[in-house]
């Protein structure tokens, strides 16, 4: 944990300073709160990151739609693996997928990401760091709603970038139980700033996936 975090450091004090940032932004607007500060810098980024969010997921979703036919080559010609590529190469350019596409933009991303994670965890707040009924945002939520809004806000998310090839995948749909399973149980020992940022991404990227998927379907039957 603080390899991670000296080697996030550069990335740690930029978002640290914007949060501080928020903070006074928050404090002018007479409603002084870490906790709205933790809100809209997490919203901002988020939205600052939507062209490569959406380009991941679009590409997810596509490599989702043609999971039975590679499932087929596969079987087809599990005894020749040089013509099982040369199918499978076909199968992507015929779909129009990449299989690298859904990778990059989450390279992208990452650092971003650990960067506004490691900079509240541990954060020291310097004004009142109580939100709402919580006492403070360097504690677990004592009422543990946090900690199921993460669980919750993650199976939705989830749920809602799966295709409808992925129901019948049974190690998609374990992961799709497990993952939230797991977000909410460590989020038990979270400090409550940490998950209030996680269920605030959720919620952003449920937003923004409902319009995005909508504006798909949109041209998909425009097309037709």
């Amino acid at each position: 944990m603080e390899f991670m975090q000296d080697f996030f450091a550069p990335i740690v004090t930029i978002f640290r300073a914007v949060l501080e940032a928020f903070y006074s932004v928050t404090s002018m607007a007479g409603v002084e709160s870490y906790g709205l500060a933790i809100i809209l810098m997490t919203i901002v980024v988020k939205i600052a990151l939507y062209p490569l969010t959406a380009k991941q997921i679009r590409s997810m979703k596509a490599m989702q739609e043609i999971q039975p036919a590679m499932k087929k080559i596969q079987k087809d010609y599990k005894n020749n693996p040089q013509l099982m590529q040369q199918k499978m190469a076909e199968l992507y350019r015929d779909a129009g997928v990449n299989p690298l596409a859904g990778c990059l933009p989450l390279l992208f991303q990452m650092p971003i990401l650990m960067g506004v994670y490691y900079s509240l965890y541990g954060f020291n707040y310097s004004g009142d760091p109580g939100f709402m009924w919580l006492s403070s945002l360097s504690d677990p939520d004592p009422l543990y709603v946090l900690p199921i809004l993460s669980a919750l806000t993650t199976y939705i998310s989830q749920k809602q970038s799966m295709s409808n090839n992925s129901n019948d995948n049974q190690q998609m749909k374990m992961i799709m139980y497990i993952m939230p399973l797991f977000i909410g149980w460590i989020s038990l020992n979270f400090p409550s700033g940490l998950v209030v940022y996680w269920v605030t991404m959720n919620v952003v990227q449920i937003v923004q996936q409902f319009f995005m998927f909508r504006a798909d379907d949109k041209k998909a039957a425009e097309s037709k």
